[in-house]
């Protein structure tokens, strides 16, 4: 099955334009959807969830019209928002059960075989019968992967996972998020980098609703390669390298600032050759250098 996006727009009421005429072909696997806040990310996916209308596009799902048969979408969708609420005192398998019930599994014991097999699959068996208002930010997100898996879909929705996990648990997440892509189009909308470089080969940056790149991320490093430089310089010469070069990005390191250039050639003044990365790719996009 394959998604495809085209000339979907959607500006809101107070003139935000959140989409402008994004252009999209996601087939199976697992597609990392990258841009700051604010860029449009969370409307497409509400827009793909049924969850918002848009101006003007149209959206395919294999043979079904996304934006105009959203009962027929959501029998083939699991949606994880980036925060979810939770009936108080309620278990994850009483949850779960419930969920499956409006996704139309009316046998019990297919429910209970559901239930089961989904609560093994995110590690929560030993947590089965506590409840989710109770759990950890990453023990959450491993229920909400597993109530949008109810059903089989055949598309995915995460949006914006991993915010706020330590690296245990956004780990973990990953391992759950890879497996699930294996046979399914995983859509992951995200503004961390590092959530698309370890999970995802194809990928598309954002930002003020404009798509600005589609590909595989070796296409993206592609963009970049031999001409991102490096040094360290002192606090107080940070603004002069930012005014004399093409900066892509600064960050501390060993309480210095690391900036990034972008150049075609040396750009001497002390700076060496960078391995590109796709913070780089992200940060040189937004910043209109490529």
């Amino acid at each position: 099955m394959i998604l495809k996006i085209d000339k979907l727009t959607k500006q809101y009421s107070n003139g935000v334009v959140a989409m402008d005429n994004v252009t999209l072909t996601i087939e199976k696997g697992m597609f990392g959807l990258l841009g700051p806040n604010g860029a449009g990310k969370s409307s497409l996916m509400r827009t793909l969830a049924t969850l918002q209308d848009a101006d003007s596009g149209s959206v395919m799902l294999g043979g079904i019209d996304v934006l105009n048969n959203k009962d027929e979408v959501r029998k083939v969708l699991g949606y994880l928002p980036q925060e979810f609420g939770v009936y108080p005192r309620t278990s994850a398998v009483e949850l779960l059960d419930h969920l499956a019930l409006l996704k139309g599994f009316t046998h019990r014991s297919e429910r209970r075989n559901i239930v089961d097999y989904l609560i093994g699959k995110v590690n929560l068996t030993e947590h089965r019968k506590k409840a989710v208002s109770s759990y950890s930010g990453g023990m959450r997100q491993r229920f909400g992967i597993a109530q949008c898996l109810i059903g089989d879909p055949k598309l995915v929705i995460v949006d914006e996972p991993t915010a706020g996990l330590d690296p245990g648990e956004r780990n973990r997440f990953y391992n759950i998020l890879s497996e699930i892509g294996e046979n399914t189009i995983v859509i992951l909308s995200t503004h961390i980098v590092q959530d698309v470089r370890e999970l995802c080969t194809r990928m598309a940056i954002m930002d003020k609703g404009k798509l600005l790149f589609s590909g595989n991320t070796e296409d993206a490093l592609q963009q970049i390669r031999g001409k991102v430089w490096e040094r360290k310089v002192e606090k107080a010469e940070l603004a002069r390298y930012q005014d004399e070069f093409k900066i892509i990005s600064s960050k501390l390191s060993g309480g210095k600032p690391l900036i990034h250039a972008f150049s075609g050639t040396h750009p001497g003044n002390g700076f060496s050759m960078a391995e590109e990365n796709l913070e780089d790719v992200f940060f040189a996009k937004l910043n209109e250098l490529v």
